[in-house]
Order: C-alpha cells, then structure tokens, then sequence
C-alpha cells in the first residue's frame, strides 16, 4: 500500500518549485492531490501531467492572502471529496531589502502571503479535520527563520512567526487528532534561486557541508515524511532540511 493511499491533500504554492515537487511526490504515493498556486497556467499544466500519469490531481487558483478565497475553495473540496487529510502550507514569495531600503509595501506583500497565508489556509482546514479526528499540517518556515539573513527583514519575521504558529497549534489540535509540524529548508535550488548570480550561489554551496544546494525533491521527501501515517508521534517539530547549513 502506498504511503498516502486514499488521502486527500492540499498543497499551496504547488504551480513550481518545492511545491511542485510535493505534489508530484504525494501523487506518486496514492494521494489525490488538490494544487493550490496564482499562476493558472502552470498549476493546470501540473494538474494535467499528474492525471495523465494516472493520478487524480485538481488545480483551484487560490490567493492564500485572501481568506474568502481560501474558504470557499475548502468548502468545494470537501463537498467534492468529502475530507481534507494533508495541508502543506508551502506558498511564500520574497520582497528583499535591508531594513532601510525596504518599503512598507514589500513588508506587507510578504506578511500577506507567508504568514497570514498560513493563518488563513489553517484557519479554514482545522474545522473538517477536528471533525474527522484526524489531519496532518505540514507548515513550510525556513533556516533563516532560525537565524536570520541579511536583506531580509519580511521574510524572517514570517517564517519565524510560522515556527510559533506551528508550536501553538501542535498543542491545540493535537488533541482533535492533527499532527502539526514544520521543515526549515536550507539553501534550495529553486527557479528562484537558478537565477541568482553564480557568485551568490556559490557562497550557499560553501555553507553547506554537503557542498551542494538541496533539491526540491529532498523538502518533498520531509513532507512526506511527516504526511505519512507511520510518524504519527510527530507534533510540534520544526525538521531541518539543509545540508548541515553552517549559519
């Protein structure tokens, strides 16, 4: 039996990158696997492979910074499927500056999507799992929200502020029978990060005692990991992901 066999999952963020390799990884496993991302046209390119390769994969174009948005997209899952078993909450975006460069602007658009986003697809999806007993949120922070990164005020404040929403929620849904947890990727090549000078990816690489960047899979591989029923003990953790980073 596969390891998400019969399970109904939500991934944000899930047109490229790290979500796209969830999503590709959760549907490989048995999973139904409802895409949640803003840029249709690569959410439904990703939906449509995944159906293709005999999986059962749904694309809904949904701004995790708008709690209507997210609610009525749940409602239609859940009317559709009748459950929610798995939420990743993996959408962010980045607006870097130094404190006295960065505009309220670019705080607000990063506060919006990658820490209220979390808040709200939270918010919305606890209710069905409290109801069936059961659920599994996997919330994506960062190593830089362990210890900080130069130029990035926003972005630390965020998935700082997820590492404390995750503890707290571990204590209170624990006990509906919702496992609540968190990986800290580390220096992950990305799209995003594919186009940043060599330079700048260089210095990640020697950061890293592996001596190399992390691959979307290898964040993929941790959700799932903390997906899985066989974890089921797992509350509260924030999983490092990140080649050993030297911070």
């Amino acid at each position: 039996m596969k390891r998400l066999e019969n399970k109904i999952a939500i991934v944000t963020g899930a047109a490229q990158g790290i979500g796209k390799a969830t999503a590709t990884k959760f549907a490989s496993e048995g999973s139904t696997v409802i895409l949640w991302d803003v840029d249709e046209t690569k959410g439904t390119q990703l939906a449509n492979e995944l159906n293709s390769s005999g999986a059962i994969s749904k694309f809904m174009k949904v701004n995790v910074a708008k709690f209507e948005d997210v609610t009525k997209a749940i409602e239609e899952i859940v009317a559709e499927f009748g459950k929610i078993d798995v939420l990743v909450n993996n959408a962010g975006i980045l607006r870097d500056a130094t404190l006295i460069k960065m505009t309220p602007e670019q705080w607000q658009q990063v506060i919006d999507i990658n820490l209220t986003g979390v808040f709200n697809c939270t918010k919305a999806v606890a209710p069905f799992m409290i109801e069936k007993q059961y659920g599994k949120i996997i919330n994506a922070t960062s190593v830089v929200g362990l210890y900080g990164n130069f130029g990035q005020t926003n972005y630390v404040a965020t998935k700082s502020g997820v590492i404390g929403m995750t503890k707290v929620w571990a204590r209170e849904l624990g006990r509906k029978g919702i496992n609540v947890n968190a990986i800290a990727p580390g220096f992950i090549a990305t799209e995003m990060v594919a186009s940043m000078p060599e330079k700048v990816i260089n210095i990640m690489k020697e950061k890293t005692p592996l001596g190399r960047l992390g691959m979307p899979e290898d964040i993929a591989n941790a959700y799932l990991f903390l997906a899985s029923d066989e974890y089921s003990f797992i509350n509260g953790t924030v999983l490092s992901v990140d080649g050993g980073v030297i911070t």
